[in-house]
């Protein structure tokens, strides 16, 4: 009979199964077979470990999981140690790894190229780009101390610069820093400060400065020495302007928000300690829009932008746009505002844009005759004058089709004498819509034509075009009508004096006239065009004409008796086809009395209209304001202020165009793209000057999604390529992202 072997367990052993067992002390791991020793390796013995525990696993004695439950070690691990026994055995263990060949990537030429990179302040993973090498490569060539990564200068934190410009308050005020040159400036001393700049980390609306090479471009500091009223004091006329145009983009739409920023770090973007107090930006820009100076330089600018596109001069749009007054300062006339469909008072406002709905200028009318009046008076005096490129009187008589250029308008300045004069006196072709389109044109008229749109789209269109004669007489003309049949069978008819273009290429002309209307919604929305920036009155020159309220109150009075007299001939005509039967002889005599009664009011009415359709046609309809009565005279609201504002909001909106047409592409529409750049505006940003005094670099924060962040550094990578300098220094301005995006 057999007796079991009862496992003999060294004491302070730990038990790996009923078999085997290991002892572990601080000079030895050691493992038992019951009670026999049969393998031992140092505690520090990586490769023993793996070597004892592979061997144990392969003779049977104990099994993978028992080793993982009792050493706590890595599952992968202990597989690829197994593997690596089965391969090679017990020498495997200890042989050398065979040296790799060097490296030949980072050869002595793309190491000094590394070099001067990394002493010009770019990241790693801008030179690892730049370079085409892997980051990690060049991570070991920093490491081993192949290359030598300069530290990056540190600046000074929000919450730095926060203590700072409170301490600041104790004197001059808050923010103010540079005491010596605010008490020159207030001496007379000083001329205007020097934008100097400090680092300083996560800058507040930082990200707007990305802006300033698109604002510089479309005119934002073009000739204001010449046409803007000098000032004088710490801010100059380049910070007031550059701190408009930054508020504009970043949607701080009145100067009264301007209170509610932090000052210093809205003076940092200027390179100065702090931004103008809102009583002082207010008083500036009296200063520098006094005396019309604001519309010259306004002019100035549009005659830029026109010779700066030429070929966008060629098809213009007007509409008007009313920006309504709720104010008690004056009671301005009233106009119907089609938004609203009211007839409130306000200010109307006619815009002149291209075709994609980027303005050139606009005319301010308080006192409103309509949209030809505009035309005549002010608009088309103006192009004749200022557009570039206009063909000779020679290039006229030789082509009786040509013409100066286009004014395209909704059905507001519909007028086949309009049409006339423009064409006939000034050869300005006008392009409408069809007012009077009369019945629909038979559908075999229309073919398929390929279009294209305003922002390049292609889309096929059913369209067909006769030649019509407008007007009576000889007052007529004979015009070019296109209609564009829809899916649902309606016809839109346009109308015009353009001769020369295809239908395929005028169709889309017209109906770019949208654009307009989505330019007056987004000012509306994002720039505040409708805000007074001014309280205050103007009297007019005396010579403007007005309605005569004379000739109003006897339109109001014929109006009220046309009304009153309709009805009482309504109510006389209904008792004379419901007589009365005479066998009543109480209610017969009643409806001839009510009869009776209405034929004597009717015919008091009817006298007393004509009295006042006579005494109205000797009254004059429009008259000059000096004509006015004194307790009928109305003053106009001063706007030199709110001009030079929606300038700067103008070259804002021009210049935010540009940098969405950059970033849009086949996944970004211009929609997303100006929403991607209002959201970068209001990033924060580091902002460091370079240690040779020659370069600021500007590096944005990330922007919410990858894909925002890729085509931001796009822009930036066309922003670098404009070499821009900061105004009133020489600082070449450097774009960079915080951090490069993943790639697609």
């Amino acid at each position: 009979m057999y007796q079991a072997i009862l496992p003999l367990i060294p004491e302070g052993a730990s038990r790996i199964n009923e078999f085997v067992s290991v002892c572990r002390t601080e000079k030895s791991w050691t493992y038992f077979f019951y009670d026999q020793p049969v393998y031992r390796h140092d505690p520090g013995d990586r490769t023993g470990f793996y070597l004892t525990a592979c061997q144990m696993i392969v003779a049977g004695l104990c099994r993978e999981c028992e080793i993982l439950e009792v050493f706590g070690v890595p599952k992968r691990t202990l597989d690829n140690w197994q593997d690596k026994y089965r391969r090679g055995g017990i020498s495997s263990f200890f042989r050398r790894p065979v040296r790799k060949k060097k490296s030949t990537v980072l050869t002595p030429e793309v190491l000094e190229q590394a070099q001067r990179l990394l002493d010009e302040g770019l990241g790693r993973g801008q030179i690892a780009e730049e370079l085409c090498v892997k980051p990690c490569t060049l991570r070991k060539a920093i490491s081993d101390h192949r290359l030598h990564e300069r530290k990056r200068r540190c600046g000074t934190t929000k919450s730095e610069r926060t203590v700072r410009d409170a301490e600041a308050a104790a004197g001059m005020g808050t923010a103010c820093t540079r005491l010596d040159e605010r008490f020159l400036a207030a001496l007379g001393g000083l001329s205007g400060a020097k934008s100097l700049f400090q680092s300083s980390l996560s800058v507040p609306r930082g990200g707007v400065l990305c802006a300033l090479p698109a604002l510089l471009e479309n005119g934002l500091l073009m000739g204001v020495d010449e046409h803007l009223c000098a000032i004088r004091g710490y801010y100059t006329q380049y910070h007031i302007l550059l701190l408009l145009g930054l508020m504009a983009l970043c949607r701080i739409k009145t100067v009264e928000k301007l209170s509610w920023e932090s000052s210093g770090e809205m003076g940092i973007l200027l390179g100065l300690d702090r931004a103008p107090e809102v009583h002082c930006l207010r008083r500036k820009m009296d200063e520098m829009a006094g005396e019309d100076n604001a519309e010259i330089w306004a002019a100035h600018l549009s005659r830029y932008w026109m010779e700066l596109n030429p070929d966008a001069c060629g098809y213009l749009y007007v509409d008007g746009h009313v920006s309504v007054y709720h104010g008690g300062q004056t009671e301005l006339p009233r106009r119907y505002v089609s938004r609203q469909r009211l007839c409130l008072r306000g200010i109307s406002n006619y815009w002149v844009n291209d075709m994609l709905g980027c303005p050139f200028f606009v005319v301010e009318k308080q006192i409103d005759s309509g949209l030809l009046a505009a035309l005549r008076e002010d608009i088309v005096p103006r192009l004749l004058r200022d557009v570039p490129g206009q063909p000779s009187e020679r290039e006229l008589a030789d082509d009786p089709f040509l013409c100066r250029f286009v004014i395209v308008f909704d059905r507001e300045g519909y007028s086949p004498e309009f049409f006339r004069e423009m064409w006939v006196e000034y050869r300005i072709a006008c392009l409408s819509y069809h007012k009077h389109q009369g019945g629909d044109w038979p559908v075999e008229f229309f073919a398929e034509h390929k279009v294209t749109l305003a922002h390049g789209e292609t889309v096929d269109m059913r369209l067909a075009e006769m030649g019509t004669y407008v007007g009576s007489g000889g007052a007529g003309l004979w015009m070019r009508e296109i209609r564009k049949l829809s899916e649902t069978g309606h016809q839109t008819a346009i109308i015009g004096t353009v001769f020369k273009p295809t239908m395929a290429l005028l169709s889309p002309r017209m109906f770019a006239r949208w654009c307009q209307e989505n330019f007056f919604g987004y000012m509306m929305e994002h720039f505040a065009i409708d805000l007074l920036m001014e309280h205050g009155t103007e009297t007019f020159h005396g010579t403007e004409k007005v309605v005569n309220p004379e000739w109003r109150d006897l339109e109001k009075q014929r109006s009220s008796i046309t009304g009153k007299l309709r009805h009482r001939r309504a109510k006389f005509a209904e008792l004379s086809m419901n007589p009365e039967e005479e066998d009543d002889v109480k209610r017969h005599l009643n409806w001839e009395n009510s009869k009776a009664a209405l034929l004597e009011d009717i015919r008091q009415y009817e006298s007393r209209l004509e009295e006042v359709k006579t005494h109205a046609k000797e009254t004059p309809r429009h008259i000059t304001w000096s004509e006015l009565p004194v307790g009928r005279k109305f003053n106009k609201l001063a706007t030199s202020r709110k001009r030079l504002a929606e300038t700067v909001k103008m070259i804002a909106y021009r210049a935010e165009t540009a940098m969405a047409g950059i970033l849009c592409g086949p996944t970004t529409s211009n929609s997303e793209a100006r929403a991607i750049l209002r959201s970068m505006f209001k990033n924060e940003a580091d902002i460091l000057p370079g240690e040779d005094g020659k370069s600021l670099r500007v590096i944005i924060h990330g922007a919410p999604t990858p894909a925002a962040n890729r085509v931001i550094s796009k822009l930036l990578d066309h922003l670098n390529q404009t070499e821009t300098e900061y105004p009133g220094t020489n600082l070449r301005m450097i774009f960079e992202a915080a951090a490069r995006p993943p790639p697609e």
